[in-house]
């Protein structure tokens, strides 16, 4: 996956719906999240993050990459995304394996919240 790819999948992941999230998030994902229980594995994983809003703006900064080896893609940033009057800014990272040709899914993530915006 080219840079462009792995920046519109991860874009595509904080415009999600909650189907989006079950389809691209692994069944054996760890994340890492600002509320409790913090930590989150699996089906957790993908219920943490349910019910968070389908942001209408993302912006990525401070943007990396890194392919420490085939099949697998480590990303870090920071993000500032809203919806009406909610802002959410956090720096964060994020793993994807490669399942399959053009198969990609969310191994780990996770988010530093920065700033007082409400949290995803």
């Amino acid at each position: 996956m080219d840079d462009t790819r792995v920046w519109n999948f991860e874009e595509s992941l904080w415009r999600a719906s909650e189907g989006r999230y079950h389809e691209r998030v692994d069944p054996e994902c760890v994340m890492a999240l600002s509320h409790a229980p913090y930590l989150f594995h699996g089906e957790a994983a993908v219920e943490a993050v349910t019910g968070t809003p389908e942001w209408d703006e993302v912006a990525f900064s401070n943007r990396h990459i890194s392919r420490p080896q085939e099949g697998l893609i480590v990303v870090g940033y920071e993000v500032k995304a809203q919806k009406g009057d909610t802002t959410f800014t956090a720096a964060c990272t994020s793993v994807y394996r490669q399942k399959a040709h053009e198969d990609w899914t969310v191994v780990q993530h996770a988010q530093v919240v920065q700033g007082h915006g409400d949290q995803a």
